[in-house]
């Protein structure tokens, strides 16, 4: 196990946010004796994007350091539904949903995690086989009070919106993972310290044992609202190479900085010269976000993978040229009209989503724009559509 202290001071520093109850104590545990560190993922969605990222790399952190580490999979507190940061309960999944959901998380996480180091293990092993009795017992652990504590909650009761009994039972769930591990140190973003520190009490409870907890800061989307499939502006691991530099390259400018710090391995001191470059404006924001870009497909594809990605989006968005490799289908119809030939070509997930677009500009074909939603569309072998800045079908 590496006991080096400033490599330690390192992973306590770089990206962290927080370390309760305090980051001294945490360092001192460190330096005498092997921990368990866990983190979990509900499979709320069957991709891992960026923002998933910054836990599990931080995790892997730990398992260079020696630690044991565990990812956890929730696939029976997925069924609950988190209420952190909801204005409204989530939709609960079944299982069958959880377990398509989850199919590949495995395979996505091991672009991060060395998984011969790290073991995963799924909540519903232990969840799902409490008793009525024990759920009770570990209710009668917090008030509803300190339930109502919450944010979300306080704002929901303001709008006479529902707070649902369920709601109350997922942080306990969430908490006794930290129980049945037995772990010395939970991360999470920091939307979930509430349910982090409810596993703190039941670990010191139940195991008569002290848990620190480390949050991390939460990474927003693309266009600086929070990464959510349903913005679309998500970078997801499963992206191919050309999708994530050219997905980069849209970033905000306002977020080069945190992406560098939170999903890249370059060390802090470059990474704060370049803020400071970015600030006296002796760099312009496009070439870090170059930089940024071939780094991160870098680290999930390699460095060819990434200087074939920056050729194709100079060739792409400087050269106005097609991509080399275009999505192709077939539409039986002659004609069409533009809303629906967009939904049939899946470049949009509803006729609203399609009409939106065209009225912002964002939808061409063959290079010319198109602007009217009710125009009918002479459908063409070889026609290439394009939607947005990157998204390309070509018609055969």
């Amino acid at each position: 196990m590496v006991r080096n202290s400033k490599k330690i001071k390192e992973v306590l520093a770089k990206g962290v946010e927080e370390i309760l109850p305090s980051k001294k104590g945490l360092f001192g545990l460190l330096g005498k004796r092997k921990i368990k560190v866990y983190q979990g993922i509900d499979p709320t969605y069957p991709y891992l994007h960026l923002g998933h990222t910054i836990p599990l790399r931080k995790l892997q952190e730990f398992s260079d350091l020696g630690h044991e580490v565990f990812l956890l999979i929730g696939n029976f507190t997925a069924q609950i539904g988190d209420p952190s940061g909801r204005e409204e309960a989530r939709r609960p999944l079944t299982k069958e949903e959880v377990k398509k959901n989850m199919e590949t998380y495995k395979k996505q996480a091991s672009k991060i995690l060395d998984f011969s180091k790290v073991k995963i293990v799924y909540n519903a092993d232990w969840l799902s086989g409490l008793k009525f009795g024990d759920v009770l017992k570990l209710a009668g652990k917090f008030s509803v009070q300190q339930m109502l504590e919450r944010e979300m909650f306080q704002k929901r009761i303001k709008e006479k919106r529902p707070i649902w009994l369920h709601e109350f039972l997922y942080p306990l769930m969430q908490g006794y993972d930290s129980v049945h591990l037995n772990v010395d140190l939970e991360i999470g973003g920091r939307d979930q310290v509430f349910n982090m520190l409810c596993g703190r009490e039941l670990q010191r409870l139940y195991n008569k044992k002290e848990k620190f907890v480390l949050t991390l800061p939460i990474l927003e989307g693309l266009d600086g609202r929070k990464m959510s499939k349903t913005f679309q502006n998500t970078v997801n691991l499963t992206d191919e190479p050309n999708d994530m530099y050219g997905k980069i390259m849209s970033l905000r400018d306002d977020l080069i900085i945190k992406y560098f710090e939170l999903c890249t391995d370059l060390p802090l001191n470059k990474i704060k010269e370049m803020e400071r470059e970015l600030k006296f404006k002796r760099v312009n924001p496009r070439d870090l976000k170059a930089k940024l870009a071939r780094e991160i497909v870098k680290i999930y594809y390699g460095k060819e993978a990434a200087g074939k990605a920056e050729e194709e989006f100079e060739r792409v968005f400087k050269g106005r040229k097609f991509p080399k490799k275009i999505p192709e289908i077939k539409i039986k119809e002659k004609s069409l009209n533009i809303l629906d030939l967009l939904l049939k070509t899946k470049l949009v997930s509803s006729k609203s989503e399609a009409k939106r677009l065209i009225l912002q500009k964002g939808v061409e074909i063959n290079r010319v724009l198109k602007d009217d939603w009710r125009e009918v569309v002479e459908i063409k072998k070889g026609m290439i559509i394009k939607v947005g800045k990157r998204r390309f079908v070509k018609l055969i």
